[in-house]
C-alpha cells in the first residue's frame, strides 16, 4: 500500500486512491452509499480510502483525522476532503465536532446493544419475506454461499469468512424485496462492521457461526419461516453477545 494515512499526525498504512482493484471493504462502501466502482472525483476517492480503513480496522475509533495531510495525499484541496468526511459523518463513521479535528466516530456500548437489537428485528422480517416471496430456485444461492464459508472457515481464514458473511447479509436483504429494510440495514449496519469482525475474531466464534449459518440454509430450504426468524435473530444476538465479551465499551481511553 503506497499511500500513507495521516492519524494523530502519525503515517500509518491505509488503502490506495487508485490503481490494484478495490478491496472488498472499499466496495463495501460504494454499495452502500449507492456509487459506481468508477472513482471519477477526488472527493469520491478520498471517502472510499478513509471509510475502508475505518470498516476494515485500520483506522480505530477516536483516531483523528488530519485534513491537512489528506489533502496533500490525494494532491487535492481541502475541499475534496471536507465533502468526503461530512459524507462519511453522515453515515455514522466520522464525527465532526466544531474547533476540533474530525476523528473516527466511537460507538457507545448503549448504541451499539441499540444497533444489534434493530438489526435482529429486521434480519428477521427479512427472513420471513424471503420464504414467502422467493422460489426455491432463488433460495438455492445461499447454498454456494454456504460452501464458500465452510471452506474459508475451514482454512481460518477470518478476512475471507467475514466478507462472506457480509455477503450472505447483502444477498438475504436483496431476495427480501423491500428496499426500504434494505437500506435501513445498510446505514446502521455499516456503522458497525469492524464490531462484526471482532466479534467472528474470538476463540470458537467460527465454528459457532458456520453450524449457525449452515442451520438458516437448512430452514430457507424447508420454507420453515419461524424457525428462520429465530434462527437469524440468534446470529445476530450472538454476534453482540461476543462484543460485549471482548470487552469493548466504546469510551474514550
Amino acid at each position: 500500500m503506497g499511500d500513507v494515512m495521516a492519524v494523530n499526525g502519525e503515517g500509518r498504512d491505509a488503502p490506495r486512491a487508485s490503481g490494484p482493484p478495490l478491496t472488498a471493504g472499499e466496495r463495501e462502501i460504494l454499495r452502500v452509499l449507492r456509487r459506481s466502482e468508477d472513482l471519477d472525483s477526488v472527493a469520491a476517492r478520498i471517502l472510499v480510502s478513509v471509510g475502508s480503513a475505518i470498516i476494515e480496522g485500520r483506522l480505530k475509533p477516536g483516531d483523528d483525522l488530519n485534513s491537512v495531510d489528506l489533502a496533500r495525499q490525494f494532491s487535492s484541496s481541502r475541499t475534496p476532503v471536507r465533502e468526503a468526511l461530512l459524507t462519511l459523518e453522515r453515515e455514522g463513521l466520522v464525527e465532526i465536532a466544531a474547533r476540533k479535528r474530525p476523528r473516527v466516530r466511537r460507538l457507545g456500548l448503549t448504541e451499539v446493544r441499540e444497533i444489534y437489537e434493530l438489526r435482529s428485528e429486521l434480519y428477521g422480517l427479512v427472513s420471513r419475506r424471503i420464504i414467502a416471496h422467493r422460489t426455491a430456485g432463488e433460495i438455492e444461492v445461499f447454498d454456494g454461499v454456504q460452501a464458500r464459508l465452510e471452506e474459508a472457515a475451514a482454512a481460518g481464514d477470518l478476512e475471507r469468512y467475514f466478507w462472506l458473511i457480509v455477503d450472505f447479509r447483502n444477498t438475504e436483504a436483496r431476495l427480501a424485496g423491500n428496499e426500504t429494510v434494505r437500506a435501513v440495514l445498510d446505514s446502521v449496519g455499516i456503522r458497525t462492521l469492524h464490531l462484526r469482525h471482532l466479534s467472528l475474531s474470538l476463540p470458537g466464534r467460527l465454528d459457532t457461526s458456520v453450524e449457525d449459518h449452515r442451520r438458516l440454509v437448512r430452514a430457507y430450504a424447508d420454507g420453515e419461516a419461524e424457525l428462520a426468524v429465530a434462527l437469524t435473530r440468534s446470529i445476530v444476538l450472538r454476534g453482540l453477545a461476543a462484543v460485549e465479551r471482548s470487552g469493548w465499551t466504546g469510551s474514550p481511553d
